[in-house]
């Protein structure tokens, strides 16, 4: 059953979408994210954090039949790399240095959201398939020069090698509760080696010592205030790296609005003052086929950080230990810490395999691609057993 057994839509706007059934359907993933829901998606295009003026030109691609949403998904075409986390500007180097351009080109992700999860709603394997089809053929139709889904669910990667698409492998690192769960902090340092474990004690006492302490805030709990205080801090650090902030205001209040419930602030205070904060996502789980969310999945996002003060070891405080303490008095069994960053290692969380799906039209540029996947993903097993090699974990006695 292909793409033609279906009725296709292609939309340029999330209020062209039906929210509802979005959601109902993404519910129904193997691997839903709070980042694939229709308000989160929406917000972003609507806030002018990813629009057209900033390179990301959405493209809801939807396959019905008799009026029911089978699949779903949104393609952006783009006139840069920046915002993916999965890097390809060689090949945008090399398309160059041959005449040819390489954007636009089309990219099935959240902006800005280097997380793993289902990339193509599908309501089965036939319609997810089908589903790919109609975006490999619209991406024809469009002339891009290709097509990149980037951190995609297992079942994703199927349709996309079923459909001979190159796979690419990157290396996140992702804390794991024990079974049972920790009973507290304490006693998930002790599943760690004695020199980690000492690290991570030397570093929260500097925090400490530095008279700071922290609070957390939950949902509808989250106040205007500390929004407004969070947004100074993340907007400061992106400058102070010497870039502009991707989201704006805009985006963190409209999250406030209709997707409190996956959110979680961290507020570093001094002397009664705050000083830092990081904003965690919370939960993916579905309540069934009302497409509504809670957060029973259990599994925390680290996103964004940000501190108007400098204080020793407060970013690892904030971004980790903080979270990490909160996940455990809350039976979360998973916390995933973002893109990259080996040195989160030393704090247990532990290497993950990542995977994106690439799509070349030029067939010499797409053997080209594939000779160095393979190389590169000799490259990326070897690492990840190196890296195993380095567990911070005490080994089995």
């Amino acid at each position: 059953m292909g793409s033609a057994d279906y009725v296709i839509r292609v939309s340029n706007a999330p209020s062209e979408v039906d929210s509802r059934a979005w959601d109902v359907l993404l519910a129904t993933q193997a691997h839903p994210t709070p980042f694939m829901r229709h308000a989160y998606l929406a917000a972003m295009a609507e806030s002018g954090s990813a629009t057209a003026a900033t390179g990301w030109s959405a493209h809801f691609i939807t396959l019905h039949r008799d009026d029911s949403l089978c699949a779903a998904c949104v393609v952006y075409l783009k006139d840069h790399s920046y915002g993916e986390y999965v890097f390809d500007w060689a090949w945008a180097s090399a398309y160059q240095q041959h005449g040819l351009e390489y954007y636009p080109k089309a990219v099935i992700a959240v902006p800005f959201t280097p997380v793993p999860g289902t990339r193509l709603l599908a309501v089965d394997a036939q319609a997810r398939a089908a589903l790919l089809q109609a975006v490999q053929a619209w991406c024809e139709s469009v002339n891009v020069s290709s097509a990149h889904m980037l951190f995609a669910a297992d079942a994703d990667m199927q349709s996309a090698t079923d459909a001979t698409w190159m796979a690419r492998h990157t290396v996140q690192f992702h804390w794991h509760n024990s079974t049972p769960s920790y009973a507290d902090f304490d006693q998930f340092l002790q599943s760690m080696n004695q020199e980690k474990r000492k690290k991570i004690k030397q570093e929260r006492r500097k925090v400490a010592e530095a008279g700071v302490t922290f609070r957390h805030s939950q949902g509808a709990d989250i106040s205007a205030a500390d929004w407004d205080f969070f947004y100074r801090c993340y907007a400061q650090t992106y400058r102070e790296h010497g870039n502009p902030p991707y989201l704006t205001p805009d985006f963190f209040r409209r999250m406030a609005a209709s997707m409190p419930e996956h959110w979680l602030l961290f507020v570093a205070e001094r002397e009664g003052k705050p000083i830092a904060s990081s904003l965690i996502a919370i939960g993916a789980s579905s309540t069934g086929a009302t497409g509504l969310f809670d957060t029973e999945d259990r599994v925390a996002y680290g996103r964004y950080w940000g501190a108007v003060e400098h204080v020793d070891c407060l970013h690892f405080e904030a971004c980790y230990y903080q979270p990490l303490q909160w996940c455990i008095a809350n039976g979360y069994r998973r916390f995933e810490g973002g893109a990259q960053g080996e040195h989160k290692m030393a704090r247990a969380l532990l290497p993950v395999k990542t995977s994106s799906a690439h799509w070349l039209q030029h067939p010499a540029f797409a053997d080209a691609v594939q000779r160095f996947l393979e190389r590169e993903g000799e490259g990326i097993q070897n690492y990840l057993e190196h890296l195993e090699l380095r567990t911070p974990l005490k080994k089995p006695a």
